[in-house]
């Protein structure tokens, strides 16, 4: 049996957000989980560099998380930012308003594409692997600078096309795996626990911040029906708040495989009744969301799931790779942005109140009239 987990759930507004992070965080226990003395890693979710709403960690999330660690002691904080085949890390963080923060708060931001930044080293896990051992035969390297810190992971509430809900173990994915990544997806699940496992390892703490003001419904992590729902949640365990936010959009979360396994091999709870739930009562919380598919995705879905995944190898281990990351570039930035996804955005920002704050932060940086 794990132990109990906590995990905390409030109500938010516009106009109380940046208070009610650093109160989320607070009743979470974010001062116990994280170390004050070690540098805190701040890893941000950037689903698409286009700022899509749901999709990406939003500027009222990092600010209030930055203000939250302070708070709590965690001064020297540095945002490490990720590519993958379909975003554009130096694109998101302006196209979402992230920059002005930084600069606000003087956080430094580092790159773990950027050889200058950190460099790429093996490492043999002390726990077991059910498959990175597998997939990356000739060793499992991850970024030499997230050892020995705290890193706080920031994702928001929505579904997946392959787990069905991404959140906070999901976001581990950018960070400590390389470009090379994409070999894991017929395994995302199994992949997303030995990742938490080696996380446990290397990390001197690891937290948990999800907004789910505008929640993504549908074909995640891009292209979705984004859904206000005021909500925020924190937690020290990654395995607790992905079912929290799981059973608040309305799936069952030990019928996700990712948490099922990860709270079978004691990393975190994944069982709701075990939770412990402070803050706001939200048990009356079932969104009805499904995932759906999108073009994009059922390509995916014959490589990857289907038996032909058998000759995936051909297809994603030689160059023809690259034919399959210029399909996804094209399908995501030059159809759907244009002719569907930035319509959906610019309704977002007029219609809505975060769309209306998420326009402030465009206007003025950021809001606490609080300085570095």
């Amino acid at each position: 049996m794990v132990d109990r987990a906590r995990v905390a759930v409030l109500r938010t507004q516009p106009d109380t957000v940046l208070e009610d992070y650093q109160r989320l965080m607070d009743l979470a226990g974010c001062r116990d989980a994280l170390d004050p003395s070690r540098t805190t890693i701040l890893k941000d979710n950037i689903s698409w560099h286009f700022p899509f709403p749901g999709a990406n960690t939003t500027p009222w999330q990092m600010e209030g998380t930055i203000l939250g660690l302070r708070a709590a002691g965690c001064v020297d904080q540095v945002c490490v930012q990720n590519k993958t085949v379909v975003t554009d890390a130096f694109k998101g963080e302006d196209l979402n308003n992230y920059l002005p923060i930084f600069h606000r708060y003087s956080i430094p931001v580092l790159y773990n594409f950027r050889e200058g930044d950190m460099k790429w080293i093996e490492y043999k896990p002390k726990a077991k692997m059910l498959v990175l051992d597998k997939i990356f035969p000739e060793g499992i390297r991850i970024p030499d600078y997230f050892f020995g810190k705290n890193i706080v992971h920031l994702p928001t509430t929505k579904c997946h096309i392959y787990t069905t809900t991404t959140g906070a173990m999901k976001n581990a994915f950018g960070g400590l795996l390389n470009t090379k990544r994409h070999y894991t997806h017929s395994w995302i699940h199994e992949t997303l626990v030995d990742l938490l496992a080696i996380q446990k390892e290397i990390h001197s703490g690891v937290f948990a911040v999800m907004d789910g003001t505008t929640a993504g419904n549908g074909p995640g992590p891009r292209t979705m029906y984004p859904e206000i729902k005021n909500v925020i949640l924190a937690s020290a365990d990654q395995v607790a708040i992905d079912a929290v936010a799981a059973k608040m959009m309305g799936f069952d979360p030990m019928s996700l495989k990712y948490i099922r396994l990860a709270h079978e091999a004691g990393l975190g709870v994944g069982t709701p009744r075990e939770i412990e739930m402070v803050g706001d009562d939200v048990s009356g919380e079932s969104w009805g969301f499904r995932v759906g598919d999108n073009g994009a995705s059922r390509i995916g879905d014959l490589l990857w799931f289907s038996p032909l995944k058998a000759i995936q190898n051909f297809f994603f281990r030689t160059p023809l790779v690259n034919i399959f990351i210029m399909g996804s570039e094209v399908y995501h930035d030059y159809y759907r942005w244009p002719a569907r996804d930035r319509r959906v955005f610019e309704r977002w920002l007029v219609d809505t109140p975060w769309g209306q704050l998420f326009q402030e932060y465009a206007r003025s940086g950021a809001l606490s009239p609080e300085t570095a």
